[in-house]
């Protein structure tokens, strides 16, 4: 199932099952969810298929939002692939390196990347996120797949002078806008192998980024089993674990986000995250 947060003529932004067969997004509020993250903590994974009961909306008809604007919390891994560590000119970790994104920076798919007046080097990163379903605390590695509820794209936006002027990362990748997230959340089920995924990023057509989840330094049982050793996961908690290299800072001359842009992140069998970039 593809989870995504939509809104229709009422302007009211509500949980979806989107079924691409048919272009229609069915309205889970019948199910009794207000939002995405009630969705996921209920475990609904599979299109309700009641007539009369759930409504379906056409796809052109609707918007769609951040497939979860609210989730618990953002962590996310820097320096999970090799090369990206190489340009960035770092040490590869013995341990995840964790920051947080947080709430505010989160938009949706067609929505602008916001450049803020006081960063010069805003960059970019193509990111696959898992989502958890069920929480936890000291998961181990093995049983990883009980507590992953799907999968979405996230593009790290990134003010990298702000980032270097600091130990601390967080702040840097939280500027309102700086969390461009979906087109939706894709279910466990229909992703078979979240470690052999192709990714990649280009701007205004342009390829910048392409690699594959294989180079991932630590995958997703590795960071489910850090991260939980540390802090009970929670339903609803995104993880995004890292960009692949060909990021703007890493090139020669570097290649920073302006105003015009236009950025796609793909990611296999979980679609296309477009937003266009505008300066504050």
């Amino acid at each position: 199932m593809k989870l995504v947060s939509f809104s229709a003529g009422d302007g009211v932004i509500r949980p979806g099952a989107l079924r691409e067969e048919s272009n229609l997004v069915v309205d889970l509020s019948a199910a009794g969810c207000q939002d995405t993250l009630e969705a996921i903590a209920a475990g609904i994974a599979t299109v309700p298929r009641e007539p009369g009961v759930y409504v379906g909306h056409r796809l052109d008809e609707v918007r769609l939002h951040a497939p979860l604007a609210n989730p618990q919390r953002v962590f996310a891994i820097g320096l999970n692939y090799r090369e990206h560590a190489t340009e960035s000119g770092l040490t590869l970790p013995d341990f995840p390196v964790v920051f947080f994104k947080l709430q505010t920076s989160i938009i949706g798919p067609g929505e602008a990347i916001v450049l803020p007046r006081n960063s010069t080097e805003p960059d970019y990163e193509a990111e696959l996120a898992f989502v958890i379903g069920k929480g936890g605390f000291r998961i181990p590695a093995e049983k990883w797949r009980e507590h992953v509820y799907g999968y979405t794209i996230i593009n790290d936006v990134s003010a990298r002078d702000i980032q270097r002027s600091t130990t601390q990362w967080s702040m840097s990748k939280s500027f309102p806008t700086f969390c461009p997230m979906g087109p939706a959340i894709v279910t466990a089920d229909e992703i078979a192998d979240p470690h052999n995924l192709a990714i990649g990023l280009s701007i205004n057509g342009e390829v910048l980024q392409n690699s594959r989840t294989n180079q991932l330094v630590f995958g997703v049982p590795a960071l489910i089993e850090y991260l939980s050793s540390i802090a009970p996961l929670l339903p609803g908690d995104i993880v995004s674990t890292g960009t692949p290299p060909g990021v703007g800072m890493g090139r020669k001359p570097p290649r920073w986000l302006k105003p015009g842009d236009s950025v796609t992140v793909t990611v296999e069998g979980l679609g296309e995250l477009t937003n266009p970039v505008i300066a504050e």
